[in-house]
């Protein structure tokens, strides 16, 4: 009998996608759920990325495209990172894939070897660890604490390394947490990677939502800190093109040439129209981002108020991102053995969907995001104070 490879035994479902897809099913048949799932704006695609699309389609725009991206969106992308992130890029040197996930899992693929160490912050991203394993890599868990935001210092690093250690992932600001680096922190982990020949795989999703810090790209610290790192980001979460499976990523010439030679063998490229729609999403110049950001920052305001309001509750304001991670370990310590549990709890018993801080690697807490409407986050989280309440 064909057994499945040891390779794929080691993945485990993504629980974000896998409870999102839960709270689907039951609204599906009716049931009224607020979900706090996925990170996904609610926002409607702007009409020029849309209209962008269109145009290319009805161009016949509908051919292989280069594997690295067409080269207007890869010079557009180089002029955004030099304008806006203040680091200078060849187009060369960008290499557009099908979503930031799959750039993320390139970069894993051409730099590790078997046995090599990757310093992952805890709480994470959950594919990070999935994606490091599944190239052969060990994930190194550094623990963040609320205490000081979940911020990563480089005295978390310093802990952290081993002579097997190949790189640092960086997210900021933060998915689950919204913690922002501030820029004196970037310094001081840029010197110690580079003195420490620590590849930097910065992940910058989250760039346009920045609320009290500023967003640092860490590559843009200096031409030394540029030749170590790997800045990736995507249009799926600063223009709400989740759907369309687009972003990028910039590196040095020679890694960027290997990540397009590993496109080109698998992928082939990314899908070609709609490459158009992005060229045209960058020509706003990042005003479209900042109209959500400015949204965002009400709604986070509100939903950390209101579930710290909530006995037993405690939640540390998010510096970016659109999530909260509130610590609610009272009640996981209580009646409820575990988070996973107690996302059960909320989704049967107050009709709502959240994710267990555990899929991020910090037990005891949960993830909500508020990229969602204001009505949902106040009716989501009176569901929650209610349903938490009879368990207190």
């Amino acid at each position: 009998m064909i057994e499945l490879s040891e390779r794929i035994k080691r993945i485990k479902p993504s629980q974000t996608l896998a409870i999102t897809a839960k709270a689907n099913e039951l609204k599906a048949k009716g049931v009224d759920i607020i979900s706090f799932g996925a990170g996904e704006p609610d926002f409607d695609t702007p009409d020029y990325a849309k209209e962008g699309a269109i145009k290319a389609l009805k161009e016949g725009k509908t051919k292989y495209s280069p594997a690295g991206g067409i080269p207007e969106l890869r010079q557009a992308i180089a002029e955004k990172l030099k304008v806006r992130n203040k680091v200078e890029y060849n187009p060369s040197e960008v290499v557009v894939c099908p979503g930031a996930k799959m750039g993320l899992y390139e970069i894993f693929a051409v730099i590790l070897n078997l046995g090599d160490e990757v310093i992952v912050p805890a709480p994470y991203w959950v594919s990070y660890t999935e994606q490091i394993v599944i190239n052969d890599g060990i994930p190194k868990i550094v623990e963040l604490s609320e205490d000081n935001g979940f911020v990563l210092t480089v005295d978390h690093i310093k802990d952290a390394i081993t002579p097997k250690t190949k790189a640092l992932v960086l997210n900021t600001p933060s998915n689950p947490t919204g913690a922002v680096i501030p820029r004196k922190e970037l310094e001081k982990i840029a010197e110690f990677c580079l003195k420490n020949n620590i590849a930097i795989i910065s992940d910058e999703c989250y760039e346009e939502f920045a609320y009290d810090e500023e967003h640092v790209s860490i590559a843009s610290l200096s031409k030394e800190v540029r030749e170590i790192t790997f800045t990736v980001s995507a249009f799926s979460k600063s223009y709400s093109m989740t759907g369309w499976r687009l972003g990028w990523v910039a590196a040095p010439e020679k890694f960027a040439k290997a990540i397009v030679n590993m496109q080109s063998q698998t992928i082939s490229n990314p899908t070609t129209f709609i490459q158009y729609g992005a060229v045209e999403a960058l020509k706003d110049g990042g005003e479209f981002p900042r109209k959500m950001r400015e949204e965002f920052i009400k709604r986070r305001n509100y939903i950390v108020e209101a579930l710290n309001n909530i006995k037993g509750v405690k939640c540390t304001l998010p510096q970016g991102a659109f999530y909260a991670f509130p610590n609610v370990s009272y009640y996981t310590a209580g009646k409820l053995e575990n988070d996973m549990r107690l996302t059960e709890y909320l989704l049967e018993e107050a009709k709502v969907a959240v994710v267990p801080g555990s899929a991020f690697g910090k037990e005891g807490y949960i993830r909500l995001s508020y990229a969602t409407s204001m009505e949902n986050i106040q009716k989501g989280v009176s569901r929650i104070k209610e349903a938490l309440e009879k368990l207190a």
